[in-house]
Formats: structure tokens, sequence, C-alpha cells
């Protein structure tokens, strides 16, 4: 019986918790793996920008005009939709 309860509480614990993080991760590799030249993206530091330049692992992205900066490909946190940065 007890077994028995110890397997039902791990199933539960797969679904409620290791199971959606599982799904997360995929959904971010799947994001920067999509990531190309003029993505509008947001890093893990708060950074907005847009990619200029790719590489394999590390992004060149420019902040304000002429200033870029290089991060880490795992460093972007979220694509945002084009057109949301201003640029004056």
């Amino acid at each position: 019986m007890q077994l028995l309860m110890f397997g039902g509480m791990f199933v539960v614990l797969y679904f409620v918790m290791i199971r959606p993080q599982m799904k997360r991760q995929k959904e971010a590799k799947t994001m920067i793996d999509a990531l190309a030249r003029g993505d509008e993206v947001v890093t893990t530091g708060g950074m907005l920008g847009k990619i200029s330049k790719i590489g394999e692992s590390y992004l060149t992205v420019e902040i304000a005009s002429g200033i870029e900066i290089q991060v880490q490909r795992g460093a972007v946190v979220q694509v945002l939709p084009k057109g949301t940065l201003a640029t004056k």
C-alpha cells in the first residue's frame, strides 16, 4: 500500500512540476534557436535592443544608435514584436 502511495505521489509530482518545466525549457530553446538579425529582444539584464550580428554562441545587440553590446545567446529572455522599440 505504501509503495502504491509513493508511486502515486511521484506521478502527481511529475505532472505538476517536472513536465511544465520541461515544456518551458523546450520553448526557450526553440526561441533562442530561431533568433534572427533584426529581432528586437530583452536580455536577462533588462537591456532592450535589436540584434545586429549573430554568431554561434554570441549575439551583438544594438541598444542605442551606434552602441552595441555582445551577449550570450542564452541571455535572451524574450523576443519582442517588431516595432516595439521606438528609435528617434
